[in-house]
């Protein structure tokens, strides 16, 4: 694929469900965070997957099984060079964010003992909350928590308390996926470092809107989501350190992840291959690659400029109506605004939303410390994407103004 200059008109000719309609109003989709729409070579390469390609990969000698795993494994290779990777093998293929965190959790956490610490944030994702505190539980370790301020901002003063020579692992969240917060991730991995930690980073709201360097950033874990990024769902991606790998477990048994198995034991293979049992989403992975080669086709510096305009533009039309308040107001911010109108339900504004063609998202968005924080039930929120435009941001103030005046 060629590169090309950004040109948002001609990019949403790509989207077949852009092109849908309400009855009578256009359909305006600003539910991205939760999953992104997907181009028609994504899809249309699913097809030929199953209807040219389908067969089992890494097992047969027959032309189908090697045509399925190189392609399947290209993949892993487009991959590398979208997160800047060192080797392919340090890719490894999972279901999306949350399988790829368990995976952590479950086998490197087989190598913390009692007292150990774990960082994370009140930011996080419930999937980024959970796993820790079920392996801080059955393991006796500690978990800390970086705390936020009224603007949406880990607050770091402490950070001296936090990390210590007992931090074995620091997960955290790249872009927080309800307030739009971009982290300063790069902080708390140099802060780690001192002190031998290894750094998870959760990338499920990020990998789609700015590059990512994982050799630059120097994180141990990068985990993100394929449908977030265009790609289909059940796909999603765990990059992992190839020595931090190798010393882990593995986190299923089953096949592909052996080299041999005899009845008095079993010795397993290399990576990546070691995290892969069982057939993965083989159609899935082929989609993700195309996916990500496509997405690496767009300038991803006009795309982040055009998705910064598209989040000024919202703040500003959002701030003019009454009643209007927006959580997350850090001066480092993608994808998303969070809101509230007055004391209006949020599911109540939504649904007079969907009704006028607007989809957003509403409630708390898997991340009710965030909401507790604050002191309430869930937000109303809009997240933008690539296709989306301006004329789509007016349409919804519109839809929103008449929402609010119906349930007033």
């Amino acid at each position: 694929m060629q590169v090309t200059h950004f040109d948002v008109e001609s990019l949403r000719k790509d989207f077949p469900l852009l092109n849908i309609s309400q009855g009578k109003n256009p359909y305006v989709y600003f539910d991205n965070g939760a999953t992104s729409q997907k181009p028609q070579v994504v899809i249309d390469r699913l097809k030929q997957y199953y209807d040219q390609e389908n067969a089992n990969v890494h097992r047969g000698v027959h032309q189908l099984s090697q045509i399925s795993t190189d392609n399947f494994e290209e993949s892993r290779r487009i991959v590398r060079r979208f997160l800047n990777a060192e080797y392919d093998h340090e890719i490894i293929f999972t279901a999306g964010t949350t399988n790829g965190i368990n995976l952590v959790a479950t086998s490197f956490g087989t190598m913390l003992s009692e007292g150990d610490e774990i960082l994370i944030s009140e930011l996080e994702h419930h999937s980024n909350i959970v796993p820790w505190q079920m392996l801080a539980h059955d393991k006796n370790l500690v978990l800390k928590y970086i705390p936020i301020n009224n603007k949406g901002e880990w607050i770091l003063d402490d950070i001296s308390d936090l990390i210590t020579d007992k931090t074995k692992l620091i997960a955290v969240s790249h872009v927080s996926n309800s307030l739009g917060t971009i982290n300063p991730v790069e902080k708390i991995i140099e802060e780690g470092k001192k002190f031998g930690a290894k750094i998870l980073v959760d990338g499920a709201q990020a990998i789609q809107h700015f590059k990512v360097d994982v050799q630059k950033l120097d994180c141990d874990f990068y985990v993100f989501s394929g449908h977030k990024v265009f790609g289909p769902t059940g796909t999603g991606i765990l990059y992992g350190k190839e020595s931090v790998l190798n010393a882990m477990p593995p986190y299923q048994g089953g096949g592909d992840m052996i080299k041999t198995v005899s009845m008095s034991g079993t010795v397993y293979n290399e990576l990546p291959h070691k995290f892969e049992a069982g057939t993965p989403n083989i159609a899935g992975v082929i989609g993700l690659g195309v996916a990500i080669e496509w997405f690496m086709s767009i300038d991803t510096e006009a795309v982040a400029a055009h998705e910064n305009d598209l989040l000024v533009y919202a703040h500003e039309k959002l701030s003019e109506i009454e009643g209007i308040k927006i959580y997350g107001t850090s001066d480092k911010k993608c994808s998303l605004i969070s809101f509230l109108v007055g004391d209006l339900h949020p599911y109540d504004v939504g649904t007079l939303l969907n009704q006028q063609g607007v989809a957003v998202r509403t409630g708390h968005h898997c991340t009710q410390p965030v909401m507790e924080y604050y002191g309430i039930p869930g937000t109303i929120r809009a997240s933008f994407s690539l296709y989306n435009t301006k004329e789509e941001v007016d349409y919804f103030i519109k839809a929103l103004k008449r929402a609010i005046r119906m349930l007033s």
